[in-house]
């Protein structure tokens, strides 16, 4: 019988119960994929986590990631509290004020920085590939009846607009905080208008906020992923911060980024907070990073047959 060890975390937030889930199998050697998808079906979080040696010599270790129903290129809070796991297990060498290692993932080489408080890993930060923006869906009343929502409540100063830094999100803009509660997501209405679109994943926001602090507010539905609702995303959220200096939302500083703040979770009983970086040269998108916070949860064990 094998012995499989996961560690659990929650991930962008500093307190137990919050933030979003993963597990990080820190030594997946000897998996195939399809064990591996079984394993994150099993766990049935968000996502599911696993270390293997890098492929690459730019790497420090290779990572993939599983939903509960598909395999994803890259993933934000697993990057991130995998690099926290690794750090706070002794697998990785980890030293203050700041410790840099590189991800292997579906994307490519991913660098990811640890800063260290009192000798613990504090703040993570992963750089994600630069934004494309994908086509605009046209169809406000659509979105609307499918956000179980009146057309007037979505935010058409704005577009729908699919944006990617590794995954493809929809981003739908909402006028305010009330209408963003309201939601009630039909996976019918997104079975007929989504489920084939360009990016099938719908990440909701308004800039009215509950936190000080906070940028935006933010919601994930993620049916294709086998995600009702997602406490915090970390893939879209670099997206979210190219979205909204492109068009116009947030203004950079003198020094040439914006920096924003994405709460989401809040509707879960899952505070979460995403900070996010986006560097510019002129009006040009020159890098994205999205960071937090992580909590260790607890330790367990799975046992496969050999």
């Amino acid at each position: 019988m094998k012995q499989l060890h996961y560690s659990l975390v929650d991930v962008f937030t500093n307190q137990p119960f919050g933030g979003n889930q993963l597990a990080v199998f820190s030594d997946a050697r000897g998996l195939t994929p399809e064990t591996m998808q079984a394993l994150a079906k099993e766990l049935n979080l968000s996502e599911s986590a696993f270390v293997l040696p890098a492929q690459s010599a730019a790497a420090d270790y290779r990572v993939r990631f599983f939903t509960p129903a598909i395999e994803l290129p890259m993933a934000g809070h697993p990057t991130i509290g995998t690099a926290f796991v690794l750090a706070n297990e002794g697998i990785i060498p980890f030293t203050e004020p700041e410790t840099t290692i590189a991800f292997e993932e579906g994307v490519g080489v991913v660098p990811v920085t640890l800063s260290a408080r009192a000798g613990q890993p504090d703040l993570i930060r992963m750089r994600q590939p630069l934004p494309t923006f994908g086509p605009v869906f046209a169809d406000y009343e659509a979105i609307a009846q499918m956000l179980s929502l009146d057309h007037t409540l979505l935010d058409t100063t704005l577009p729908l607009e699919v944006v990617s830094c590794g995954v493809p999100f929809l981003f739908v803009p909402l006028k305010s905080l009330e209408a963003i509660r309201s939601i009630r997501f039909r996976l019918d209405v997104w079975e007929r208008v989504l489920r084939d679109f360009a990016a099938p994943h719908v990440f909701v926001f308004t800039q009215e906020v509950v936190h000080a602090g906070s940028t935006v507010h933010s919601r994930m539905f993620a049916p294709a992923m086998g995600i009702a609702e997602d406490p915090a995303t970390g893939a879209a959220s670099g997206p979210l911060g190219c979205y909204l200096v492109r068009h116009g939302q947030v203004q950079p500083t003198k020094v040439g980024y914006s920096q924003i703040v994405s709460e989401q979770g809040i509707e879960l009983g899952r505070p979460s907070f995403v900070q996010v970086k986006i560097e510019l040269d002129g009006e040009h998108i020159t890098g994205v990073s999205i960071g937090g916070q992580c909590h260790f949860m607890g330790k367990g064990w799975i046992t496969l047959a050999d």
